[in-house]
């Protein structure tokens, strides 16, 4: 299924509907990786970058509460570009990210602020194909344990169906008592190679 949102919702402007889409960075120019490469540390790229940002950036002036009151809950890949792709601005929504994009007690712990101290009511979830934690069995913790000594706390949460995943994590959203918002949960797996979002069936 392909899922429309408006490009623009802004309060005053005009709201057009578009099949939403997702680009990677696979296009991306390769001086990064090349300064790595030649002895370079990327925090220091990165903190140089930001002192070109901020020297031209002014206070927008927002308040911290989302103007579309969704939150969108994502796997961390570097592939997936989260706003570019579903059409949102600075501002639009909160952005919640970790290994696969499961609803963990963590990422409750964020969406609970983020619908009760913050005004949110949607939540958007996303996985993708070919995802690591498809790769991954809980042995990881084992193997932890092993070489540290000490055996994580948190599961792994690795996957072989990644529709059933999102099932997954949908009905934890939907069953979490914390949550004021749960009829509004919608979940979908990013195709990494077509770049469109598919819909997953709740049942």
């Amino acid at each position: 299924m392909t899922f429309f949102v408006p490009s623009h919702s802004r309060p005053g402007s005009r709201v057009t509907s578009n099949v939403m889409t997702m680009t990677t960075s696979a296009a991306a120019p390769t001086g990064s990786e090349d300064a790595i490469s030649q002895g370079g540390k990327v925090t220091d790229r990165l903190v140089a970058a930001n002192e070109r940002y901020a020297s031209a950036f002014t206070d927008p002036g927002m308040d911290a509460r989302p103007v579309l009151r969704v939150a969108v809950v994502a796997c961390m890949d570097a592939r997936l570009d989260l706003h570019a792709a579903l059409g949102l601005q600075l501002g639009d929504c909160h952005t919640i990210r970790n290994a696969g994009g499961v609803v963990t007690d963590d990422v409750i712990r964020s969406l609970t602020i983020s619908q009760r101290k913050l005004g949110t009511r949607s939540i958007v979830l996303i996985h993708h194909t070919g995802c690591g934690l498809e790769s991954l069995t809980e042995d990881f913790r084992n193997e932890l344990e092993m070489e540290v000594g000490q055996r994580p706390a948190w599961a792994v949460e690795s996957f072989r169906d990644v529709d059933q995943d999102v099932r997954q994590s949908m009905q934890r959203a939907r069953t979490s008592p914390f949550l004021l918002h749960t009829d509004d949960v919608r979940g979908f797996v990013f195709d990494v190679r077509t770049g469109l979002l598919r819909e997953v069936d709740a049942a």
